[in-house]
């Protein structure tokens, strides 16, 4: 009986840990897209907010990302997105873009 509160709380860590549904990423992917892009450059090289590059976020720590991707930057133009995002998928969009260097389109030239 003991092992059940322990067994619930490994489910729902990995419960959170799980990318999100395809449908989800798709969406995710165009309010990087549409949304960060407004700020962050469609290239996501940078513009009013910094780049959203895999070398710009490399070193950055994770848990910073999350909070500010979550709640926002006070005095700056950043928003908080925790009303649209959860702390996972918020996760998964640092990941896709530390991840996705290659898949980004080319900067103007």
């Amino acid at each position: 009986m003991r092992m059940l509160p322990l067994l619930f709380l490994l489910l729902c860590q990995l419960a959170a840990a799980a990318p999100p549904e395809p449908a989800r990423q798709a969406a995710l992917l165009h309010l990087l897209k549409q949304d960060c892009g407004a700020c962050h450059g469609m290239t996501r090289q940078g513009g009013l907010g910094p780049p959203l590059t895999a070398a710009a976020l490399r070193d950055k720590p994770s848990d910073s990302l999350i909070a500010t991707i979550l709640y926002g930057r006070p005095g700056t133009a950043m928003p908080p997105w925790q009303r649209f995002l959860t702390e996972s998928e918020v996760a998964w969009l640092i990941d896709t873009l530390r991840s996705e260097e290659s898949h980004a389109p080319a900067p103007p030239r």
